[in-house]
């Protein structure tokens, strides 16, 4: 085996690039709970040298941290339950018949590709553990000698080419839900249900567009031949056998090895939804982030069949959401002390920044900037919906005053939102643990995507933008 230090040399052009950067990355980036506190006392002190009184900013950090406490829980369930559906033993065994599906090395890489994108629309934590259990399960075959880092990046790319386009976008998610929202951006935004966000057409065909040219670069950039690295190469253990659960060992546990309640909760799942569809428009419906994750955690338990395996999973998923659990009520806190703490002349920061981007002016010009500033502030900000409430705020007020759709706004944050993924490796991490891979086996590959990705989005979110027409913000009826 070669050393990680080998690995890097005997890359060249874009793949050592990025490998040089994985590396650094992993030195030197501290966990992303760090950024979040550092942006915490960024935006404090911005408040302070704004003119805002240090009692001003305290209080908006202390009113404002627990603002985000239903939303914290609802994207953490969108985590837990993409694990739970994944891991269940009927999506095992579909995984393995997929994985017999790809002729050939190349073809194997895209068809990962393909599917963890596609999987991902549905579910973003679905995707990564789904993308990874499938490529360990391509390189488990005899006949086919794939490349395992090009199959993991693949894997990746659920994650970081469209899952802010899909239905667990969690500004998208954000932004349909009036209860989740703050209300200094609910007064802003409005309530935005899918219908205006991911699916609209041009939402649609971006998210199109982007697949494709992923499929594609995924394909070409597979290593052939001697170049090939497979997973015995890199010593990873592939055995995915799962762990058997403990016998009962008592009457009082009867029902937790019982497969009744689980059918029987699953059945009630499904009379709810669809009383839910018969009642009240379709997209009211899909767009309600309660009843996604509602059907997602049933679903989980129904395929899991008895409440011990189905609380097996969870117990294995539950480290995954401990990011967000800690980082949203942060970024909570830097949303309000943004929006709340009024400085000179009675203008907060949010409202400096909005007049900043609103000086930009419509057009094409407004969303490149918006996607541009997006992707940097990604790169120091790993986390999808915590950065769409820093934001959000001046962004869509900036929207507002220049007359530009605001769900496109949200879609033009989306696509760009996911851009940072393929350099940054924070999100890669629960890949890397179901893979058995460091980040500097993947980011050769997804560097690559990510220069392909970058003028292809900048291109197409100022060409669909001119289609749209500015509508104003729908508050929600008074209940």
């Amino acid at each position: 085996m070669t050393s990680a230090t080998d690995e890097v040399r005997s890359e060249k052009g874009l793949a050592r690039v990025a490998q040089s950067l994985a590396g650094w990355t992993e030195k030197w980036f501290p966990d992303a709970y760090v950024f979040a506190l550092v942006g915490v006392f960024v935006v404090s002190v911005a408040a302070l040298a704004n003119g805002s009184s240090p009692q001003t900013v305290v209080d908006a950090f202390g009113d404002g941290f627990w603002d985000l406490t239903a939303f914290t829980l609802q994207m953490a369930m969108v985590v837990l339950t993409g694990y739970v559906v994944a891991t269940s033993p009927p999506v095992a065994r579909l995984i393995d018949r997929l994985a017999l599906v790809p002729q050939s090395a190349r073809t194997a890489v895209s068809f990962v590709a393909f599917l963890s994108m596609s999987v991902s629309f549905l579910n973003w934590g679905l995707s990564l553990v789904f993308g990874g259990l499938l490529a360990r399960a391509i390189a488990r075959r005899s006949d086919l000698r794939v490349d395992y880092r090009a199959l993991g990046a693949a894997a990746f790319m659920g994650l970081g080419a469209v899952w802010a386009l899909g239905m667990s976008s969690s500004a998208a998610q954000l932004q349909a839900t009036a209860a989740s929202l703050p209300p200094a951006l609910l007064e802003i935004t409005g309530v935005l249900d899918f219908g205006t966000t991911i699916f609209t057409w041009q939402s649609l065909l971006m998210c199109v567009i982007i697949i494709a040219l992923t499929v594609v670069i995924a394909h070409f950039s597979a290593p052939r031949g001697a170049a090939v690295t497979t997973a015995e190469d890199l010593d990873v253990d592939l055995d995915d056998r799962p762990k058997e659960v403990a016998p009962r060992s008592r009457p009082g546990e009867w029902l937790e090895y019982s497969r009744i309640l689980p059918a029987l909760a699953g059945l009630m799942t499904l009379g709810w939804l669809i009383s839910q569809l018969v009642t009240k428009p379709v997209l009211t419906v899909v767009s309600s982030l309660n009843a996604y994750l509602l059907v997602f955690l049933m679903l989980g338990l129904v395929l899991h069949g008895t409440p011990r395996k189905f609380l097996q999973a969870v117990a294995l998923a539950v480290p995954a959401t401990a990011g967000i659990l800690v980082q949203f009520p942060l970024y909570a806190a830097m949303a309000a002390i943004l929006t709340k703490a009024e400085g000179r002349n009675g203008l907060t920061i949010s409202e400096h920044l909005a007049e900043f981007f609103t000086n930009i002016g419509s057009g094409g010009g407004f969303t490149v900037v918006i996607a541009l500033y997006t992707v940097v502030l990604g790169l120091f900000v790993p986390s999808g919906g915590g950065k769409w409430l820093v934001e959000a705020p001046y962004v869509m007020q900036s929207a507002t005053d220049v007359g530009m759709n605001l769900g496109w706004t949200v879609q033009v944050y989306n696509v760009a939102e996911a851009l940072p993924n393929l350099i940054n490796p924070f999100f890669m991490l629960p890949l890397l643990a179901v893979l058995g891979l460091k980040a500097r086996d993947l980011v050769g590959f997804t560097f690559l995507q990510f220069m392909f990705h970058l003028p292809v989005v900048l291109l197409l979110v100022w060409l669909l933008g001119t289609t749209f027409d500015f509508v104003p913000p729908v508050q929600p009826s008074s209940p």
